[in-house]
């Protein structure tokens, strides 16, 4: 047992990891006591269909017919009813997402397999759908089951399996027949064609934002169940490791997919897109940590040979809430133990932390797993992650296990990389859905099939479309070749430049160039500036007072020019977000003076028209 970061008691365990993807769960309030809910039959009744939306008169003619493809795939749409079931945890907090997923799964093939053949789908949170009423006996519409996740993994402590508490009742039915008829014109759009289309979706998909209620998931759902079980997802996507890419730092991005029922005129369509989505790097904790870190040696993360807390700091945002798994040797090999969750960073390493023992007496994190498990760290010295429980365990111990979404803002030096990644022209993007139609898998989905959807997976679907001839426009008093000026320019009193960029990188050409196509800008829009105006311009170090520095720098244009500044117009280095953050509160809150923050990347051989819109701001 990993000792714990307090001094209570000595080394004592911890439960379960409550590891990411996270989201809601199906430990929400309801269903208080025993009382039967009423279930809501969405049938056909013809008398509350009184209205039909009115009809499209046609199609248009205008412009040139040009066949094109869409990213959609038409879908059929179940016959039978589907019976929607509440899903309560009485016991339980929030608990992620996956975790939830994984009860249900458990609770479908090894506690209940004969109540859930064929299986249910289920959305991560309050909802299940299944294709057959499901037989609880004894007449109730309500059962309670016991859930376990027996796994061969050991337990912390040597405590059996938790159990889970999971009641479901039965809370509606749902009739797909009004989908059919709306998709056909002979149905208004109502609360039971939005619960037919949840139906479908959440066969697809699983997770809904929390926003979303009940009617829209069902097809949904459907469709995205088979693949959540298998791969890493968040609310709207889920991703695969096919396609993937090392941006450094500890991350990876992978391709992931997007999917949605949507009913189209005679028919229903299955809209799909791709997705990308940000990976922690699998492996070892401690070389992610030294990749974040931009570090070779390991003995660079012990605060007692210089580690500055700054950075100590700046690891643990990055880290915390990682799902980590640990080695410990056995008689059969090396045995993982359950999943935790990364809570912070200790401030000593493991050979300086200490804690007091059951037995009394107090022993360092590293003795600790020198003695009780015969594991003798190679770097004592650096620092521990610190788990849900209190439990401190040494970053070499310590696995970061594959497909973990990190749900923090994707680093700003690193959305380049991002962009680059997730930008496709439109032929290799709709290559891109075809192939994963496999991952996708709609005709294997075993989910899909006991619903009675069949999904057209030949091939994107093809359709008439008309380029429409562009409508003329006109500026200005009939030129052909206008200069826009703003209504009610504004006027520059005084201006200077500070370039946070290298001076090798942003040099007095390149400030120049740049002077040279702002003002030209400024004249072209109707901005008024001094004339024979030479605005000064001043490299400083992004590591220094951001504040100081703005303030000596218009200081020198007050001197230069008889006036302050009120206009500051900075140049950033890439992953400059922290220096903007300052020259935005400087400008907005501290001196009340217009700030205009441009990347160095850009101006480098701007175009006009980049300017222009720099002028617009």
């Amino acid at each position: 047992m990993p000792p714990r970061g307090d001094s209570r008691g000595g080394p004592r365990g911890a439960g379960p990891g409550r590891g990411t993807p996270r989201g809601a769960s199906l430990a929400r309030g309801g269903g208080r006591g025993g009382a039967t809910t009423r279930l809501a039959h969405h049938a056909i009744p013809s008398s509350h269909i009184t209205t039909v939306g009115v009809k499209r008169p046609g199609y248009g003619t205008g412009g040139r017919p040009l066949p094109i493809f869409v990213n959609s795939f038409v879908t059929s749409i179940p016959e039978d009813i589907i019976h929607h079931y509440d899903v309560i945890s009485p016991s339980e907090k929030t608990l992620p997402a996956r975790l939830n997923m994984d009860l249900i799964k458990a609770l479908q093939l090894d506690v209940a397999p004969a109540i859930f053949t064929p299986p249910g789908v289920y959305d991560g949170r309050k909802n299940l759908f299944a294709a057959r009423e499901l037989p609880f006996g004894d007449g109730t519409n309500t059962k309670e089951f016991d859930v376990s996740l027996s796994s061969n993994r050991v337990n912390v402590g040597g405590r059996g399996p938790k159990v889970y508490k999971i009641r479901l009742t039965k809370v509606a039915e749902i009739n797909p027949e009004v989908l059919k008829r709306f998709i056909a014109g002979d149905q208004s759009h109502d609360n039971t064609v939005l619960t037919a289309i949840t139906v479908s979706s959440y066969l697809r998909s699983q997770l809904s934002p929390a926003n979303d209620n009940i009617s829209g998931k069902a097809l949904n759902v459907v469709i995205r169940m088979e693949p959540t079980m298998k791969y890493p997802f968040n609310v709207r996507s889920f991703f695969t490791n096919r396609e993937t890419k090392d941006i450094g730092s500890g991350l990876q991005l992978w391709r992931g997919y997007f999917q949605s029922v949507r009913p189209a005129s005679g028919r229903m369509l299955i809209n799909v897109d791709i997705s990308t989505g940000t990976m922690y790097k699998a492996g070892p904790l401690l070389g992610l940590c030294l990749e974040f870190l931009n570090r070779s040696e390991p003995n660079a993360l012990a605060t007692s040979r210089g580690f500055p807390d700054r950075e100590r700091l700046r690891l643990q945002r990055f880290i915390s809430g990682i799902r980590v798994i640990t080695k410990q040797p056995g008689a059969d090999g090396t045995i993982q133990q359950t999943p935790r969750v990364i809570k912070k960073l200790s401030t000593a390493g493991a050979n300086a932390l200490n804690f007091t023992m059951r037995e009394g007496g107090s022993m360092s994190v590293a003795d600790y797993f020198h003695k009780t498990q015969n594991q003798k760290l190679k770097f004592p010295d650096v620092i521990c992650v610190e788990v849900g429980s209190g439990a401190l365990i040494p970053l070499e111990l310590c696995i970061v296990p594959p497909g973990q979404i990190m749900r923090k803002q994707v680093p700003p030096e690193k959305t380049k990389d991002v962009l680059e990644f997730a930008t496709k022209r439109p032929k290799d993007r709709l290559a891109s859905i075809v192939d994963g139609l496999a991952v996708l898998a709609y005709g294997q989905s075993e989910y899909v099939r006991q619903f009675g959807m069949h999904v057209d997976s030949s091939g994107p679907l093809k359709v008439q479309a008309r380029v429409l001839k562009p409508p003329v426009l006109r500026y200005g008093a009939g030129s052909k070749q206008p200069t826009i000026r703003f209504f009610r320019p504004a006027e520059v009193t005084g201006w200077c430049i500070i370039v946070y960029e290298q001076h090798r990188r942003f040099g007095e050409s390149a400030a120049q160039d740049m002077i040279a196509g702002l003002t030209a800008s400024f004249r072209d829009v109707g901005i008024r500036f001094p004339a024979n105006y030479t605005p000064l311009v001043k490299w400083e170090n992004g590591q220094g007072r951001i504040e100081d520095q703005l303030r000596t720098a218009g200081g020198d244009v007050n001197r230069r020019h008889g006036k302050p500044p009120n206009l500051l117009v900075v140049v950033l280095p890439e992953g400059g977000n922290d220096i903007y953050t300052a020259v935005k509160h400087f400008g907005d809150i501290t001196m009340g003076v217009a700030t205009q923050c441009l990347k160095s990347s850009k101006c480098f051989r701007a175009k006009p028209q980049y300017y222009a819109n720099v002028s617009l701001k």
